[in-house]
């Protein structure tokens, strides 16, 4: 299975998954159709999935006219978002699985961001092998996404499942914030010197006008300070020794950064 990058809108990634054996794809959260049209026909693969994590536009605006192009489309996404992702006619819920290349990934109930968000991860086929992690907005490289519709305790518990994959997972985040991400940890989190150093491993990236998604799990465990609630560190920032609190206030001071 190969993972095709293609960045859209300001700062949107959308996922195309092709397997060359097949010519078949997936494309997971795709923002608009045409760049995912224009790919497809320059593979001449056929598209068999849609996999959603939430709804919304960004993630779900180019559904209408994928299932035009390819009527026998399936799309996937969230139980809990019926009837807020176009087209959408699989169901799913923690626990359960999709099929693709065949692979089977994972379905993790992730919610936070959104109170239905889902994420997909497909694990590795051999051994020292990364897995496939595709997030949405609930893990960015170096953050996470806004509480919209869920509370603090739902996306430590939703961040906590991610975190719990192995290290070596490829981290498949739908937007470019990393660096911005990093700007604000590095003032949370100042004596990380393992922040410090990709901090300005991105800054380089970026200068050069190359992505950084996708992101390894075992970095953002070291560096991410919404993966770091526990951290006697971040605590001391918080100003609380409770773990939710703590996850909480330095949400609270990114939304104000």
């Amino acid at each position: 299975m190969q993972v095709i990058r293609l960045p859209v809108l300001s700062d949107n990634y959308i996922f195309l998954l092709h397997d060359p054996q097949q010519n078949i794809a997936a494309v997971v959260d795709p923002a608009e159709a045409q760049p995912v049209l224009a790919e497809l026909t320059k593979l001449k693969a056929e598209l068999v999935a849609i996999f959603n994590t939430h709804h919304h536009g960004d993630h779900v605006g180019g559904n209408t006219q994928l299932m035009k192009a390819f009527p026998q489309v399936k799309v996937y996404g969230g139980a809990e978002d019926r009837g807020r992702i176009p087209g959408q006619q699989v169901f799913l819920h923690e626990g359960d699985h999709v099929e693709f290349a065949n692979r089977t990934a994972d379905v993790f109930f992730v919610p936070g961001h959104t109170r239905a968000h889902i994420a997909y991860y497909f694990p590795p086929v051999s051994p020292g092998e990364p897995g496939e992690l595709f997030c949405g907005d609930t893990l960015f490289a170096g953050g996470c996404g806004r509480l919209f519709e869920g509370t603090p305790g739902q996306m430590v518990d939703s961040l906590s499942k991610l975190r719990a994959l192995p290290d070596n997972t490829r981290v498949w985040c739908a937007h470019e914030y990393t660096l911005s991400n990093l700007r604000f940890a590095v003032t949370v989190d100042a004596d990380n010197v393992d922040l410090q150093k990709r901090y300005q491993e991105v800054k380089a990236q970026r200068d050069a006008d190359k992505p950084t998604v996708p992101s390894i799990l075992g970095i953002e465990k070291l560096t991410n300070p919404f993966l770091r609630w526990n951290e006697p560190s971040l605590q001391v920032t918080a100003k609380s020794n409770d773990e939710v609190q703590t996850f909480a206030r330095i949400r609270g001071m990114k939304d104000n950064f």
